[in-house]
């Protein structure tokens, strides 16, 4: 009997409707990597997810759901962490220090932080004191992209196939990021993360043919990511209209993909086929 769980299932990709913590869909020790951009408790208006908890419950849904992370990958599995530096909404909070030191106490591994320069201030809600030392407030338009791993760094498991290119390496190993964040209109979700960010995360830290999870994949960009890279996918949503959203934009990207493989396989053959001549 089918699990009715599983929103939608392929050979590369699976969505799960079903809640990060409570879920029963992943095998512990099954996933290569994670990447990942949780709520941020900043009163974002999500269908099923209340983002507006006081911090010490915010603290404490974050270990119970990176836990489970834990539990999932192999013991060579990495885990990038999308999360903002601070916060001024509800009081000041160091949320990138308080979730690393977080992590390190569920058992993670520390490898490195990735800065993401959006290159905008949108999201800021206060200036504090206006032009005055009385009490202004400091906000960096930068979020983090914590890289973590399970037990050992260095991978060795998968099929030792990577797909970066030298200058994506030499790019993307420095670690500064600069590009724009995603519209919420376009894509029709109030958080979405670029698919820029997935992309470079799993051409980096993961192997072709590897396994990446997303608990919180939203609108899909990190299973987009993945299963057009040649990974495969697993996507955790807890609402069933993000679910739909990211299944109509993993299938259009995907067949996008394959059509352009396929028109660029044409083209060798052409070419190939004029020379023999």
């Amino acid at each position: 009997m089918p699990d009715s769980k599983i929103f939608f299932e392929t050979e590369q990709v699976k969505i799960i409707h079903d809640d990060v913590i409570a879920t029963d869909c992943v095998a512990d020790s099954s996933v290569d990597l994670i990447v990942t951009s949780p709520p941020y408790n900043v009163d974002i208006a999500y269908n099923s997810h209340k983002d507006d908890i006081s911090y010490a419950e915010y603290l404490e849904f974050s270990q119970k759901w990176m836990t489970r992370c834990y539990e999932w990958l192999k013991d060579d599995g990495r885990f990038c962490l999308n999360i903002p530096l601070d916060k001024n909404k509800g009081g000041q909070q160091s949320v990138g220090a308080d979730l690393t030191t977080l992590a390190k106490r569920i058992g993670f591994g520390y490898h490195s932080t990735i800065i993401w320069n959006e290159g905008n201030i949108s999201r800021r809600t206060a200036w504090g004191s206006w032009m005055s030392a009385s009490a202004p407030y400091v906000i960096a338009p930068v979020e983090l992209i914590l890289v973590l791993y399970k037990k050992q760094w260095k991978k060795s498991g998968g099929s030792r196939i990577s797909d970066v290119t030298r200058d994506e390496f030499m790019e993307w190993t420095n670690g500064v990021w600069t590009f724009n964040g995603e519209s919420k209109k376009r894509v029709g979700h109030p958080a979405p993360f670029p698919l820029e960010l997935p992309r470079r995360c799993v051409k980096l830290f993961s192997y072709v043919s590897d396994t990446v999870l997303d608990p919180f994949s939203g609108s899909g960009s990190t299973l987009i990511a993945a299963v057009t890279n040649g990974r495969k996918a697993i996507g955790i949503e807890v609402d069933a209209k993000y679910c739909e959203l990211s299944k109509k934009r993993v299938v259009g990207e995907t067949e996008r993909a394959q059509e352009e493989l396929e028109f660029g396989a044409s083209k060798i053959r052409k070419k190939n086929k004029a020379k023999a001549k």
